[in-house]
């Protein structure tokens, strides 16, 4: 399995699924840029190992969307290498449009065969399941702790 995520270098941590109720209401406004500078990484987990981090970057090193072209350059180019030796794997996704673009699917058939979870797929993918989506529900939580611990 592996995902995606984001990291701010100004030190922005995205909250937005996380909600605070109170009695009062402080009217305090905190601002930040809607564009903030980031870096986007990609991340596998296998039962034996984490592999990655991989880096969505142009050729100047800069951040680029994660697109269906530049996500299967990522499959081929760096995931594929990485199992060639490791037979009968596996591979789970969630539903971005990135994964399930049609000339994804196809790669991913030629690197699995039926051996795919994914919307897409023969195999649906169940979404916000904690077990399914460990780098949603930690790594990616796990290394933002330790990322953003000094503010850079």
């Amino acid at each position: 399995m592996g995902d995606e995520a984001h990291f701010h270098l100004n030190g922005h941590v995205n909250k937005q699924n996380i909600r605070f109720w109170g009695t009062e209401n402080p009217h305090q406004v905190h601002g930040s840029l809607l564009h903030a500078v980031k870096v986007t990484t990609w991340c596998g987990v296998t039962s034996e190992r984490v592999f990655g981090l991989f880096f969505f970057e142009d050729v100047n090193e800069n951040a680029v969307t994660v697109t269906a072209e530049k996500y299967q350059d990522m499959l081929a180019n760096f995931v594929q290498p990485q199992l060639a030796n490791m037979a009968g794997y596996w591979w789970q996704q969630d539903g971005a449009t990135a994964h399930t673009a049609r000339a994804t699917m196809q790669l991913l058939t030629t690197m699995f065969q039926d051996r795919i979870i994914s919307l897409k797929s023969d195999f649906e993918w169940p979404p916000r399941s904690p077990d399914l989506t460990s780098p949603d529900f930690w790594l990616w939580g796990y290394l933002k702790d330790k990322v953003y611990a000094n503010k850079p």
